[in-house]
């Protein structure tokens, strides 16, 4: 009888799962579903299973609520490893690891760079590894695939004393570019070989330049803020914007930290929604003002990347805006008819996958991005294939 194994991805209010089987050459998606609304009223919700919580539900709870549900769905089957998503490897880890004690105390170490992600991250591991003890445990790091860059690309202009402290650029959403770089052989053999930027577009964004299907650079540094406007982030900051709202309205870090994670972005400049969807459906000269802000800056970025490529081959979209937001992938795309992009609109209307033009210079495509996959690959090379 077949092993399986589970993806889990822990965040701040929500723990996500996939159950992968393991029949096959390679690990098939059985079953996903997610834990909302923690640490209070919570709500889970998957194929077959439905429960709401009325007094709060604390994450370790929340594990423990899964690991049980999911156990007694596994038919006799064995659950041969737990593969989680975690934000920050910092400069020790360019490649997913097995967990034990020293390296959980490694990433312990890697909270201060992370501190809205990395605990939760790191909370269900533990709990897990409380609960089930011999159970393989591998944490795939959402900054191991920019670890490659070339040394300048992840530079500050600070001094060498604070750069030893580990502030320099990482980059995030490492296994959603991963999985991009392993899809586009299959998709674009130019794209695949060449210039590439992926526009990851979603509650968070971020841009990555890949040539041969390698990380050259990405819009986002030293933290998840940097780059883009997001859902609720700010993105890329003046940092003495943070200097006038410490002098001049007397804002402490948490307060500036609440500010730039929680109340910016799409949110912050429409007073409605860090929603792309409900932008887009409302005529309110607030949320027009957003969606503009959002697309020039994904052309500025875009620029920028091209740049540090030498020229560009592909652009590709993906994520839940890249996915689905036809309107914006359609200016994006207008914008960067200076690349020698052009639009086939027929074809980015039906959603791609290729939605440039058989005459453009420039390909550009909609790739549906899999995180949760390209970390069960990972898992079942690590924990159950590796000598």
């Amino acid at each position: 009888m077949s092993d399986a194994l589970l993806v889990l991805n822990a965040g701040s209010s929500s723990v996500k799962f996939s159950l992968y089987g393991l029949a096959g050459d390679a690990p098939r998606l059985e079953l996903k579903g997610q834990i909302e609304g923690l640490p209070g009223a919570a709500h889970f919700s998957a194929p077959g299973g439905e429960r709401r919580w009325r007094e709060p539900l604390a994450h370790e709870q929340a594990i423990e609520f899964l690991l049980e549900w999911i156990e007694q769905r596994m038919d006799g089957r064995r659950l041969a490893a737990v593969g989680h998503r975690v934000v920050h490897g910092g400069t020790r880890y360019a490649a997913p690891v097995r967990v034990d004690a020293g390296v959980l105390a490694q990433l312990e170490a890697l909270v201060p760079l992370a501190p809205l992600h990395q605990p939760h991250n790191l909370a269900a591991i533990r709990r897990l590894a409380a609960l089930r003890p011999g159970l393989p445990q591998v944490a795939c790091f959402d900054t191991a695939f920019h670890r490659g860059q070339a040394g300048v690309a992840q530079a500050f202009a600070l001094p060498p004393e604070i750069t030893r402290e580990g502030v320099h650029r990482y980059g995030f959403h490492g296994l959603s570019y991963e999985y991009i770089a392993q899809a586009l052989p299959g998709v674009d053999a130019r794209a695949a070989t060449g210039r590439t930027v992926v526009a990851h577009l979603g509650n968070g964004a971020s841009m990555c330049a890949l040539r041969a299907g390698a990380s050259v650079a990405t819009t986002m540094g030293f933290t998840a803020l940097e780059g883009l406007p997001m859902g609720t982030r700010c993105g890329s900051l003046d940092p003495g914007v943070l200097l006038w709202l410490m002098d001049e309205k007397h804002m402490d870090a948490r307060a500036i930290e609440d500010l730039l994670y929680h109340r910016s972005g799409l949110l912050g400049v429409s007073g409605l929604s860090g929603d792309m969807r409900t932008l887009l459906a409302s005529e309110v000269p607030a949320a027009r003002a957003a969606i503009d802000l959002y697309v020039y800056r994904i052309g500025r970025e875009l620029g920028s990347l091209a740049a540090a490529l030498g020229g560009l081959d592909a652009l590709v979209f993906t994520a839940g805006i890249g996915e689905h937001a036809a309107p914006v992938r359609a200016r994006v795309c207008r914008d960067a008819a200076w690349l020698g992009l052009e639009l086939d609109q027929a074809a980015n209307a039906a959603g791609g996958p290729r939605i440039s033009s058989v005459a453009s210079k420039v390909s550009a495509w909609v790739i549906p991005t899999d995180e949760e996959l390209m970390i069960a690959r990972h898992t079942e090379r690590v924990a159950l294939h590796s000598s």
